[in-house]
């Protein structure tokens, strides 16, 4: 109920500084460490979101960019995850050459992943968000596929 309420009263990305870690194992499946939904970050361990509410973290800096690139889309949710969808599709054919391609392939991802031990990558770019996955929606599915190879993404 909690996670549904979330969807509903949720605040613009540009309304939201921090997000807070919680445990939610039925939102954050076996392969992932942590999502973020509306504002919130989800992860499977106790653990991991103790961490994240601690000191700086790579993970909580790879689910701050994605709160900067909501932010960069208009300033709406619905239409991060619309576009995140719509990548993710998109990625779909290149199942077989890589595992999670849809995942991985997504420019969201690869902005997320390239940029998640950067600490100052955030404070470098203002509250209106981070625009990097644009140049990455722009390259081929062939050109993504080569850059996440070459940095070692994924």
């Amino acid at each position: 109920m909690n996670f549904l309420m979330s969807i509903f009263f949720s605040p613009r990305p540009r309304a939201v500084i921090d997000m807070p870690a919680t445990v939610n194992r039925w939102l954050c499946r076996k392969r992932y460490t942590a999502i973020t939904l509306f504002g919130h970050i989800y992860t499977r361990e106790q653990k991991a979101a103790d961490k994240m509410n601690g000191k700086w973290n790579a993970l909580k800096n790879h689910e701050m960019i994605h709160l900067r690139q909501a932010q960069n889309t208009c300033n709406s949710w619905l239409l991060f995850y619309i576009l995140y969808g719509w990548y993710s599709l998109m990625a779909l054919r290149y199942f077989r050459k890589t595992a999670n391609a849809a995942y991985y392939l997504n420019p969201f991802e690869i902005e997320a992943y390239a940029h998640m031990f950067d600490q100052h990558y955030l404070d470098s770019h203002d509250r209106h968000g981070v625009d990097g996955w644009r140049a990455f929606a722009k390259m081929s599915l062939a050109a993504r596929l080569r850059y996440i190879r070459r940095n070692n993404i994924g």
